[in-house]
């Protein structure tokens, strides 16, 4: 179930129709995460960013990766521009770990691995990301 229809973000409320189901940043995910065991998937963007939405269509609108988002990990949406508390930690780790950072951010928390924006031409898709992930959650 996506829980962003009623947040006050516009940013959070765009998602509101993805079939990945989000959480907005608090303590419900961080309890579900910890219940089914499985790492946090933190996704911290903003209204204004193109790649944001380039992200959106191509990862979060997409139901097969929807599908791995959703039963690998709990899915945190983040407005940077809401929360820059939030942005701040996230991005000053993802920078510090990978040498750069941007927009949109993912982080696989417990803590795991991060990175700063959609997959450009040559890497690997978001879809590979999260199987990478799980399998190094799960060994």
């Amino acid at each position: 179930m996506n829980r962003l229809g009623s947040e006050s973000s516009p940013y959070l409320r765009q998602h509101a129709d993805n079939p990945v189901h989000w959480y907005p940043w608090g303590e419900e995910a961080r309890a579900a995460a910890i219940e089914r065991d499985v790492p946090i998937l933190l996704s911290v963007g903003y209204s204004a960013c193109h790649w944001c939405h380039v992200m959106a269509h191509e990862s979060f609108e997409d139901s097969n990766i929807a599908a791995q988002m959703n039963a690998g990990f709990v899915n945190v949406k983040v407005d940077r521009e809401e929360r820059p508390d939030v942005d701040s930690i996230y991005m000053d780790a993802v920078t510090a770990l990978t040498g750069r950072g941007g927009w949109p951010m993912t982080v696989f928390c417990h803590p795991m691995v991060g990175r700063s924006t959609a997959a450009p031409t040559g890497q690997i898709d978001h879809g590979e990301v999260c199987r990478h992930s799980l399998r190094y959650w799960t060994q």
